[in-house]
């Protein structure tokens, strides 16, 4: 941690940026008026951050990304949205992340802690939690929601409005048109669901009984040939309702646009 801010000579900072102490700007990067940038973060060489746009600290931000910009819809008439990115996240190169439109809270708002690999791209109004690895090209339709600890596969792509919930693993190129439930393994060019994702679980520190408990759920929800609704009745039933359960239930009875099989 340092308190000198280093930027390049060929660097473009508008008057209007606040830079906190320790950021460094390399080559050629351009911030814009309306840009915040919390201590200690990196911004690497050819970076443009525009708009109204609020990054945390001790963030590493790689060459030709593209921070910002407005959204991707037509219906956009300059309003003045936002974007805010939180503490600790890496984002690599060539990543895209645009500032929100005026449809819902007129923001786009990253967590702490996430990895955004190469050529990612994050469109308008997306909610991304913490601890969220979005590999090489996965690319994320206007209102994503995706809970912590989620891993989206290379080449992905996922529609508007979807909703991923939290320790979910989605295989590469996968195409996701529905919302994909906590703790599973989402896969296929059309999606479908692969189980419960037990490794992704272990590693997280979850104890056998809770995924046991996720398993016997899973089974019940989407192998027993019922409805989610009779299946989601019977899960009530039959299981001891642990957090992790009912945060699963609770993903399921707000899905409004359906939940992948």
């Amino acid at each position: 941690m340092t308190n000198i801010m280093e930027i390049h000579p060929s660097a473009v900072v508008s008057s209007g940026a606040e830079l906190g102490p320790g950021v460094t700007v390399g080559p050629y990067s351009v911030i814009g008026g309306h840009v915040t940038i919390g201590r200690d973060t990196e911004i690497c060489a050819h970076v443009a951050i525009e708009g109204c746009t609020r990054i945390g600290e001790r963030n590493t931000i790689y060459p030709f990304t593209s921070i910002g910009t407005p959204p991707q819809d037509t219906g956009y008439k300059g309003e003045d949205t936002r974007l805010t990115l939180g503490n600790d996240n890496v984002i690599r190169e060539y990543v895209t992340i645009n500032r929100a439109t005026t449809k819902e809270e007129w923001e786009t708002v990253i967590g702490n802690n996430n990895y955004l690999m190469a050529y990612a791209h994050v469109a308008h109004d997306c909610r991304l939690a913490d601890w969220v690895v979005l590999t090489n090209g996965a690319t994320l339709g206007g209102h994503t929601q995706i809970g912590e600890y989620a891993i989206l596969g290379a080449f992905l792509a996922v529609q508007q409005f979807v909703r991923i919930g939290a320790h979910a693993f989605l295989g590469a190129k996968a195409g996701i048109d529905r919302d994909v439930p906590p703790f599973v393994i989402t896969a296929g060019p059309r999606a479908r669901l692969y189980g419960i994702n037990q490794k992704g679980l272990i590693r997280r520190g979850f104890s056998q009984e809770t995924i046991n408990v996720l398993k016997k759920a899973y089974r019940i929800l989407w192998r027993e040939n019922r409805s989610l609704k009779d299946g989601m009745a019977q899960v009530k039933r039959d299981l001891e309702i642990i957090p992790e359960l009912e945060m699963l239930l609770n993903f399921l009875a707000e899905s409004k646009r359906g939940i992948i099989r």
